[in-house]
């Protein structure tokens, strides 16, 4: 399988995101051409802020491997990670990370900052961004979208009535 395979799965678990109601971010954890780990967005149905997809996914695929270090692991994850998820894969030892569309507001590997450069760091993953971008970013826009039109009707069944009209 290429890159865009794997993302195709990640877009997958970012489905079932969607269905659970959350924010549709998908990630899975590839090691030798497998994937070990899964795991989407759950903050909001486990009341678990650490609960990010590429959470998930780091721990299902520790939980495989029955090692927190994930050393020659490539990650998958369909929007670009925040500073938390950066420290876990950097944690983690991810050899590898590629995400798909950007986020500008807490994007942490070039958009808004860039820690996978800092030098200063023990580890470095080698990133790759821009992966299926059109297609991860278009499920994120639409997901948005849907919310904003429901809060619009959501506003609009609580507009009291002009009795005199």
């Amino acid at each position: 399988m290429i890159d865009t395979d794997y993302m195709l799965e990640a877009l997958a678990q970012a489905a079932l995101a969607e269905a659970a109601g959350e924010v549709p971010v998908g990630a899975v954890v590839v090691k030798d051409g497998q994937i070990i780990g899964r795991g989407y967005n759950a903050p909001i149905s486990l009341h678990d802020p650490s609960a990010h997809a590429e959470m998930q996914a780091l721990r299902a695929a520790a939980q495989y491997t029955g090692n927190y270090r994930l050393v020659g692991c490539e990650l998958f994850v369909t929007l670009e990670p925040c500073v938390m998820c950066a420290g876990a894969i950097m944690h983690a030892r991810i050899r590898r990370l590629v995400y798909g569309a950007s986020d500008f507001k807490t994007g942490v590997c070039g958009s808004l900052l860039d820690l996978f450069a800092e030098q200063r760091l023990n580890h470095h993953t080698q990133v790759t961004g821009g992966v299926l971008a059109e297609a991860c970013g278009a499920t994120l826009s639409r997901f948005f979208a849907q919310r904003r039109e429901q809060k619009k009707i959501n506003e609009n069944k609580h507009i009291p009535q002009d009795p005199t009209a």
